[in-house]
């Protein structure tokens, strides 16, 4: 008799733990696959550390292969699944597709970003989900701080070393008291202009920080983020971002260069596509874990209604410590369901109570319900995870030591950018990268900007609370790039139509003028690079922009290279296909053996050379079709003037 095929779908907390327990339980008696974007486990809760150079990033990852030697990991993201059929429909890492049957599925796919329709947040904010976005936000806050202590203008050095953090839950409570100390410790090395200091503000429409846990633990974390300098602003939130700065819903314009968002988790869009009960984007399940109507359909973790019972009405809370249990107990039915264990067990768990690490040795806990906060709630916090870690807990300790002992190595590795890591994506645990392979696209237009769900402007269920500031958003398809993100067209504003654009709230707010339209050309941005060297703004691929104002767009010859100091098409051709320059200068002779046969007529007052070959695209860029870096809208450009819960 063939053995039964198991898959699981994520290997997050609830994900992760359900393969440990299944191969311990099965016994090599089932075949179990494991599907997931990335070859590790990343445990979240210290991802703020990872950002603030506290721990080095494959520290709190933990190798699946290693850790799980008898199931069967395939790299990829789902697309599609056909309950009926019993089979997946997933994307590998290289763009390939693929196809796998199952006799018990496990969704456990986790959560992402939550997006609220606040105009300029998909565009110029960065989220907290995924290891590339820790690495970026490590490299960013480094070099605006560089760039700060650089800078001869009061201004433009306010703005750099001012970072805004939405939503005042575990992940940004914990990123902006790590951040504020990260910056501090940079600055005691690159001192900034006299009288000022990094500047770090932690933002949430909520009455209190933390305001899902007990209220002393909140007085805590409040207490430690003001002593350490971080401005907190309870019932405020952003009503819109540019790439100045944020306009707040109390009318204050700040000047920033950093917009991180931490508002909460909503679950990820693959469930939608089941057509299945939901209840505020998650998928209903029995306590048994068990999707009703489907004997072989399991769901756990942040995709998962799972009912509370120590609550009965409600359901648990998307965090960390229920999804790790969630797996064990998801292990555990489906086990039984095909006969491999003992009888099935409803998922039952009342909380043991709940820890924040706020940096140093503060942090703000409640073990067992007893209060506790400095040293005490430190030594509990890291104690718990190391606990609860699967692994590199001896890596972690070492290195909590050293940064104990020794300063932080603050350099830029620039391994993640801005375009790389957008707010809007479904695969937060994956950078994107030139000419990969696109986004899942079998969710629907509601995950993109401008078009939350129902749940993300309520409550949403999750442990983050959200900003609860609205206004009209910009929506688009889920599989099309932000504005500004490889393989996106020009930007909004475009030279040449002539007609006078409304002054937005946040320009009327910081005095600007209504902004026209001139020219005919595309409005390009400058690289950071080119911005740093004083180059001209770019045109589309990355080449100067030779058009004077009012003049058409630049005229690209085969090769990518842009014609030189070309009016509307007037003047000798410089480059012939291959890069050899033409002869056929003024006063010179034609240029022989052309594409075609023909010599180039391109003289001056003649015609353009025919039966040209068609350019290809530049060199060092993607095929048509596949996303390219550029032009790229950043949120660190200088000289411009710039969880999930645990």
């Amino acid at each position: 008799m063939s053995r039964p095929r198991i898959l699981i779908v994520g290997a997050g907390f609830a994900g992760y733990r359900t393969a440990r327990t299944l191969s311990r339980l099965t016994r090599g008696r089932a075949h179990i696959t494991l599907l997931n974007p990335t070859d590790y486990f990343l445990y979240l809760p210290l991802l703020p550390q990872v950002a603030a150079g506290v721990l080095e990033p494959r520290r709190v990852t933990v190798s699946l292969s290693d850790s799980l030697p008898d199931v069967r990991l395939v790299l990829g993201e789902a697309d599609r699944i056909d309950l009926d059929d019993r089979t997946l429909h997933y994307t590998g890492p290289e763009g390939e597709g693929g196809t796998l049957v199952y006799d018990r599925l496990v969704l456990a796919a986790g959560s992402v970003n939550k997006l609220l329709p606040i105009p300029g947040v998909a565009e110029h904010a960065h989220g907290f989900r995924g290891l590339p976005e820790a690495l970026y936000l490590r490299d960013h806050v480094t070099r605006q701080v560089e760039l700060a202590a650089a800078s001869d203008d009061p201004g433009t050095c306010a703005a750099r070393c001012t970072f805004v953090v939405v939503g005042a839950g575990y992940t940004g409570t914990e990123v902006a008291a790590h951040g504020q100390m990260f910056t501090d410790a940079q600055v005691r090395k690159h001192p900034l202009r006299r009288g000022m200091r990094p500047r770090w503000m932690l933002l949430d429409v909520a009455p209190r920080v933390l305001p899902e846990m007990d209220e002393k633990l909140s007085a805590t974390a409040d207490r430690v983020l003001r002593q350490r300098g971080v401005d907190v602003r309870m019932g405020t939130s952003v009503k819109e971002a540019t790439h100045d700065g944020v306009l707040l819903t109390d009318g204050e314009v700040v000047e920033t260069r950093t917009l991180v968002w931490c508002v909460g988790v909503r679950p990820d869009p693959l469930v939608e596509s089941l057509g299945l009960p939901m209840e505020k984007g998650r998928l209903l399940v029995d306590p048994h874990l068990r999707v009703p109507g489907r004997p072989e359909l399991f769901a756990c973790g942040d995709v998962a209604a799972v009912p509370d019972l120590e609550n009965p009405g409600s359901y648990t809370p998307m965090t960390a410590q229920h999804a790790w249990r969630h797996g064990k107990v998801a292990a555990e039915n489906v086990a039984a369901s095909l006969g491999l264990g003992g009888a099935r067990t409803p998922y039952r768990h009342r909380d043991l109570g709940f820890v924040v690490d706020l940096g140093g040795a503060k942090a703000a806990a409640n073990p067992l319900g007893v209060t506790l906060s400095g040293v005490p709630a430190g030594a509990v916090t890291r104690g718990y995870h190391l606990a609860a870690m699967p692994g590199n807990r001896v890596r972690v300790a070492a290195d909590w030591l050293l940064d104990a002992v020794l300063p932080r190595q603050a350099v830029q590795l620039g391994l993640v950018r801005s375009w790389s890591v957008p707010l809007d994506t479904s695969s937060p645990e994956v950078a994107r990268v030139p000419g990969g392979p696109g986004r899942r696209q079998d969710a629907s237009a509601r995950s993109g900007p401008g078009a939350a769900l129902a749940a993300d402007t309520g409550d949403g269920g999750t442990g983050d609370g959200g900003t609860g500031a609205g206004g009209p958003g910009r929506a688009r398809p889920h599989d099309e790039p932000a504005k500004g993100q490889p393989g996106s067209g020009p930007t909004q504003v475009r030279p040449g139509s002539g007609a006078a654009e409304p002054r937005s709230e946040w320009e009327t707010a910081k005095g600007r003028p209504a902004t026209g339209r001139t020219g005919s050309g595309t409005a390009e941005l400058r690289s950071e690079a080119e911005t740093a060297k004083g180059r001209p703004a770019t045109g589309p691929g990355g080449e100067p922009a030779g058009n004077p104002a009012g003049v058409g767009p630049v005229r690209k010859q085969p090769g990518g290279e842009p014609a030189g100091n070309q009016v509307a098409g007037v003047g000798p051709v410089r480059k012939q296909p291959g890069g050899e320059p033409a002869r056929n200068q003024p006063g010179g002779e034609p240029a022989r053996n052309q594409p075609g046969g023909e010599p180039a007529r391109n003289q001056p007052g003649g015609e353009p050379a025919k039966k040209r070959p068609a350019p290809g695209p530049p060199p060092g860029h993607p095929p048509p079709g596949h996303p390219a870096p550029g032009p790229v809208k950043r949120t660190d450009v200088p000289d411009d003037s710039t969880k999930g819960d645990s």
